[in-house]
């Protein structure tokens, strides 16, 4: 029985790859280092696993950025904006990757990023392919065929990783209109035909193309283009072997398509869906071999060795063990890299890590429930079997995960929970009455940028180098300088920086019940930008109050409206490892309690604007839409039980980006949001469309410059966006707000692009009165 890894983190067990990128780009590095690191963690990963003794290790998982966009690069998808990038002198392919990436302002050249978006239900993002009529591809990066060697001199006959060509066409977009992308496939081939053969001249045995979209709803256009398609791969590799990886949900109705396709394994995700496996079964072709996912990619706890063990025996006895391969449920990027790492116990208590595994333990343990499922099983594997139940009972028993009033608290909420006392029309007349805002307001999403100053206090707070007194006054004299420039360049909302916080759900963890961290968890997000999420062990709730002594403290300091900045409840859950003990929305509801706790709180400090971000809410969206419903209505409703305890005078934001709204804009419309303010610049304002269609109700903040990306867009590109937004929402709607929170941006690029927004509302703005008046 063989076992499997379907990818691994590529940020390095340190992060080192984040800190070379982020220095090249700053120009603090060369080139040279930036490919030295990346071919150290390549390395080192490659010779983990296959000390762990995983038979078939990945290649081509590693990426600088992200892999959606290696492929772009790799099939020459490269839009037109961008050849002059590689033009410019002294310029590598590497600087063209990352002009795609995050945008390119430089010697007289401006050149926008290309879109980003969710990689499915995960919060990592990748790079939206950009695709045009009759557009022709050709082998332009060679990152595949290199690593692959790479790893060869190593010692180590990888396992390529590709994105299947089916899937990459469905993950990007049509940039014209007359046309189906999906019908590229014809022109796409050949150059996966090219790669293919130079793989096999290398000695590749196993390639391994991910197909995701099988696991969600396919009509009959695309199934039969999947059925060509790897007929024609087959035909002209007859002997290579196909190993077709599919995650996230089960394959439910696709499944009699998967199963018919000529690969040699097929993998699926048991912990997702670990109700497929019968049908898989009934299914497969006589000579495929199964690959089952059943140590979960997704999340941080241990392994469920007893539970594991059955599934992996009912499909030896259903197809022989010589047809069952081991393997995690997906790629490992979802996971942090090594509890090893996690040392600090004031941070992660022992009895907690005794219930995680992390990337390279998941590895081990795919490797042990191989060794586990043989006949000839040792007792070093039986006495590690034993330790896994007596951690997994632990967990289960602990007097740490339940709290009684907790429960009772969700037990009793009413539909008035989740109700403002009047509709957005009443509300809205008496929001203008005390907040007296202009049209086109402007605002920022709240954060301002943490500079390496503002972090190193927070760390020697840690350290105990500075006492809290002094850490508190260092944020007073920072939030106040940002407060004084807000007022300077008149912005109308005005946001406290949020320089108190670390991240916009670790945060919030920290000071909730039911929660824990860790030192060095961190999981990639989108290219540099790493996250560290918390961990829910238990039962939620607030023990006291979050945030209002700095919302409070900035209130005091200015004569504008301060907005409050919360993150929403689904967020939380979303960008947590949530415990798997119980549905995820009694969890999502525990925590919707404490943030409306915080609401209330922050009304009664004075706070008349509170913004509760939810980001992650269509991220949520289950895949199949069979599943939409149930979950939407727990997740609406939680969003409306942490907004809905306050007055009708008080105004509740919400924010959400790098989202598609099309299928839930009703949903979106219910969560009944005076305000939302959404992702749009990068899309050029495209998002908005289905916001006037609808003709969504309430007010809304289109994003007019993008704050992923290091470039500052002039006033007249955004006096153009917002033209562009008016052409579809009425005016008195409108907001005027960068697409995100500014955190990670630096000051000057961010002082120079807000100062231009605020000027490009006023150009706006006035236009509109201009036009009253005559």
């Amino acid at each position: 029985m063989l076992t499997q890894n379907l990818g691994y983190p590529r940020i390095g067990s340190r992060r080192e790859l984040k800190k070379v990128c982020e220095n090249y780009w700053a120009g603090k590095t060369g080139l040279k280092n930036v490919l030295t690191v990346g071919k150290y963690i390549r390395e080192e990963n490659w010779l983990l696993q296959k000390e762990a003794g995983i038979d078939l290790i990945p290649s081509n998982d590693f990426s600088f950025y992200d892999q959606v966009l290696d492929h772009s690069l790799m099939f020459g998808a490269i839009p037109k904006r961008y050849h002059e990038v590689i033009n410019q002198k002294g310029n590598a392919e590497l600087d063209l990757y990352f002009a795609m990436a995050r945008g390119y302002q430089k010697e007289g050249l401006d050149v926008v990023a290309m879109e980003m978006t969710k990689w499915f239900d995960t919060n990592y993002h990748y790079i939206v392919p950009e695709f045009y009529k009759d557009q022709q591809f050709k082998l332009f990066s060679t990152k595949i065929i290199d690593e692959f060697y790479e790893a060869k001199q190593l010692g180590i006959i990888s396992k390529p990783v590709l994105i299947g060509p089916v899937s990459y066409l469905l993950l990007g977009k049509e940039k014209e209109s007359g046309f189906n992308r999906i019908y590229l496939v014809k022109n796409l081939l050949p150059v996966y035909l090219d790669i293919l053969g130079k793989l096999k001249a290398l000695g590749a045995e196993w390639i391994q193309f991910d197909e995701p979209f099988l696991a969600l709803d396919l009509d009959e256009k695309t199934q039969q283009v999947f059925k060509e398609t790897y007929k024609a791969i087959k035909k002209e590799f007859p002997s290579l072997k196909i190993m077709l990886a599919t995650y996230f949900e089960q394959l439910g109705n696709n499944t009699a398509l998967a199963t018919s396709l000529p690969a040699d394994a097929l993998h699926i995700d048991l912990v997702r869906a670990p109700q497929q496996l019968d049908e898989v079964i009934t299914h497969l072709q006589a000579k495929t071999i199964l690959s089952l996912g059943v140590v979960d990619g997704r999340n941080v706890w241990k392994n469920d060795f007893v539970n594991s063990l059955g599934i992996i025996k009912k499909a030896i006895d259903g197809i022989g063990a010589d047809r069952v391969w081991i393997a995690p449920s997906c790629s490992l990027i979802h996971s942090p890299c090594d509890l090893q790492n996690e040392t600090n116990e004031a941070v992660l208590t022992p009895e907690i890590k005794q219930w995680l595994a992390f990337a390279r333990q998941k590895i081990n343990e795919v490797a042990l429930l191989a060794k586990l499922s043989d006949s000839n099983v040792s007792d070093g594997s039986l006495h590690q079997l034993a330790k896994n139940r007596e951690a997994n009972e632990a967990r289960r028993t602990s007097t740490l995960i339940h709290n009684q009033l907790v429960k009772d608290r969700v037990s009793a909420i009413t539909e008035n929970d989740a109700k403002r006392e009047n509709g957005f029309p009443v509300r809205k007349a008496l929001q203008q009455q005390v907040l007296n805002l202009p049209l086109f307001a402007t605002t920022t999403i709240g954060s301002f940028p943490q500079t390496t100053e503002v972090r190193g206090w927070r760390a020697r707070l840690k350290k105990a180098e500075l006492t809290e007194a002094e850490y508190d006054k260092l944020i007073a004299i920072e939030t106040e300088k940002a407060i004084r420039w807000q007022e300077e360049i008149g912005l109308d909302v005005l946001v406290h920086g949020e320089f108190e916080r670390n991240d916009m759900v670790e945060y919030f963890g920290e000071q909730l019940a039911g929660f824990t961290f860790t030192a060095n968890g961190w999981v990639q997000s989108y290219g540099s930008r790493c996250v560290k999420p918390p961990i829910i062990y238990g039962d939620v709730s607030r023990p006291e109050a979050m945030t209002v002594k700095w919302s409070a403290y900035a209130q005091f300091l200015t004569q504008k409206w301060m907005k409050g900045m919360l993150t929403g409840p689904v967020t939380i859950l979303q960008w947590s490892f949530v415990r798997n003990d119980q549905p995820r929305s009694e969890t999502c509801t525990q925590i919707a309690l404490a943030i409306r706790d915080e609401v209330c709180d922050l009304e009664a400090a004075g706070i008349k604007i509170i913004q509760i971000d939810e980001p992650a809410i269509r991220e949520g969206l289950p895949l199949r839409k069979t599943d939409w419903d149930k979950y939407l209505d727990w997740a609406v409703k939680a969003f409306r039980i942490s907004a809905s305890g306050v007055q009708d005078t008080t105004q509740i934001h919400t924010h959400m980006c790098y989202s598609e709204f099309n299928d839930i804009i009703k949903n979106i419309a219910d969560m009944d949001a005076d305000v939302i303010t959404i992702e749009t610049s990068r899309s050029q304002m495209e998002l908005l469309d289905v916001f006037a269609d609808f003709k969504y109700p309430n007010e809304i903040g289109p994003g007019v410059y993008d704050i992923h990306s290091p470039r500052v867009p002039d006033r007249k590109e955004m006096i153009s966006l917002l033209k562009k937004a008016q052409a579809v929402i009425p005016d008195a709607q409108l907001w005027v707000n960068p697409d995100c929170g500014l955190k990670t941006r630096g000051w000057d690029e961010t002082k120079r692009a807000l100062i231009e927004m605020v000027e490009a509302a006023k150009v706006i703005r006035e236009s509109v009165t201009d036009n009253i008046v005559s």
